[in-house]
């Protein structure tokens, strides 16, 4: 109303967004406008499971209301056939977290830091995935590789970064005893994300959950397995309430 009063936008102009409100109705999908307004951020597509049609149509119905918009999960000939519609020359593809990323308007940048770490190189798919998350929410990260329990004098001299965050996500597979580990040393919560990373007998996965559920570290919680999404707008969300205090 304020829009319309000021003469920023016409009477059809605001009746044309409040016909999108509070979802847009697809026929396959209904996808919801008010997102933004109820979580801080808008909603964001899941691809597996959906046509390559309508993840571009849910796409599109997100990208034109001036949203930044995430696609998770995305093939490489997802991304292909979008670009191919040429409606959207900014959008990127990160081929390690599988995203699809468009950047309609820059968001504020938080003023802490969020470590993501990986006990081993196998698991930054699932931690790329949490880095471009947090990032399209504006979060700032930092990505720490590879210093597992192998090998555990690796993550010493990143001690200082993890003890002075608000948040730590820690990814792990095979045992997933790195977030137990972190979650020792740190006085911030830990978010912990088993990735399906190992031999047979870790049932793709499985075995790094229960590891982390059974931690005997207080503070640490659990994600789904692979689910750097999750971890990354839990610990998103934390550092907002906190610089927003």
């Amino acid at each position: 109303m304020g829009q319309v009063k000021n003469g920023e936008i016409t009477i059809d102009e605001a009746i044309g967004k409040l016909r999108h409100l509070p979802f847009e109705d697809l026929g396959f999908a209904c996808i919801d406008h008010h997102r933004e307004i109820r979580r801080g951020f808008p909603e964001v597509i899941f691809c597996p499971g959906k046509t390559t049609e309508q993840i571009i149509k849910i796409f599109e119905s997100l990208a034109k209301r001036g949203n930044n918009v995430l696609a998770t999960r995305a093939d490489k000939e997802v991304f292909d056939a979008l670009a191919k519609t040429n409606k959207f020359p900014q959008a990127r593809y990160d081929k390690l977290a599988k995203a699809i990323i468009l950047e309609h308007k820059g968001l504020p940048q938080s003023e802490t830091v969020l470590p993501i770490v990986t006990a081993g190189t196998a698991d930054l798919p699932v931690a790329a995935e949490a880095k471009v998350t947090a990032e399209i929410m504006g979060q700032r990260t930092e990505l720490i590789c590879d210093v597992g329990v192998a090998g555990l004098h690796r993550l010493f001299k990143h001690l200082p970064k993890l003890q002075s965050a608000n948040v730590a996500i820690v990814v792990a597979g095979m045992e997933g005893a790195l977030a137990s580990v972190v979650g020792g040393l740190v006085s911030c919560p830990v978010i912990a994300v088993p990735t399906s990373v190992g031999y047979g007998s870790s049932f793709e996965g499985l075995s790094a959950l229960l590891t982390m559920i059974n931690s005997c570290a207080a503070g640490v919680t659990v994600v789904n397995i692979d689910n750097g999404f999750s971890a990354a707008v839990t610990a998103t969300l934390i550092n907002r309430k906190i610089e927003a205090s």
